[in-house]
């Protein structure tokens, strides 16, 4: 019994570098296309009707809502923030699938995923779509320790389990409730910093392991490259 606990507390190297590797390779294939998509909506890339550079550069209603200070972010340079998160959000998630540059495009991201929290998510909280059940809600832990604001979310969800039943009872009305519901169930969105703070964790770990072994370009370009470099010096010695 020891045996096998000791095994799980301090695994052998080689199994750690294969559990490190595959989560390297699935973090990588979970948050790629997630980057391209919202870089690549960010961007003129799919207007048709643009030609030259100007495709290259930030949707126009994109650029606006970074700059508005009413109903936008407001953010100072929206033309020019716009751009940049854009591009990096496209351009690292192919970088992200590929597994090149891995570390040094996850810094970008990163500081992507903290604006998109403090600027567009925090002012919602935490979830990103609004539980309707106090009784399976997370704010439920966090009540019995008596955290602030964990009884207000639970309240929350009474609340909003009162409007989905009325929104669920309208659609009931129309006499196409199948038809409307049989791609998904209604939800009420709450756009909090959920997936935009687990996104952050996600790049945080590709920072402090890497891309990865073998399912990697940074590894067949560079680190492996390396080791053969270094074994060879050490023949030569």
């Amino acid at each position: 019994m020891k045996k096998y606990f000791s095994y799980f507390v301090f695994p052998p190297t080689v199994s750690t570098l294969f559990a490190r590797d595959f989560t390297s390779l699935a973090l990588r294939l979970i948050l790629g296309p997630i980057m391209v998509v919202a870089g690549y909506s960010k961007l003129n890339l799919s207007n048709n009707d643009l030609t030259g550079f100007d495709k290259f550069l930030a949707d126009p209603s994109v650029t606006s809502w970074f700059g508005n200070t009413e109903w936008g972010l407001g953010l100072p340079f929206p033309d020019l923030l716009a751009f940049m998160a854009g591009w990096t959000e496209f351009l690292g998630g192919w970088l992200l699938l590929v597994g090149l540059l891995t570390r040094l495009i996850s810094l970008p991201l990163i500081v992507t995923m903290l604006i998109a929290i403090f600027t567009v998510h925090l002012e919602s909280g935490w979830f990103a779509i609004t539980p309707t059940n106090p009784s399976t809600s997370p704010a439920l832990i966090f009540s019995w320790l008596n955290i602030p604001g964990a009884d207000m979310s639970l309240e929350n969800s009474v609340a909003t389990k009162e409007r989905l039943d009325y929104i669920k009872e309208i659609i009931a009305d129309t006499g196409y409730e199948n038809y409307l519901t049989e791609k998904g169930s209604v939800a009420i969105l709450n756009n909090g910093i959920e997936f935009a703070f687990t996104y952050f964790v996600m790049l945080l770990v590709l920072f402090a392991n890497g891309a990865g072994r073998f399912t990697s370009l940074d590894y067949w370009l560079f680190e492996r490259k390396a080791k053969v470099q270094k074994q060879n010096v050490s023949v030569l010695d």
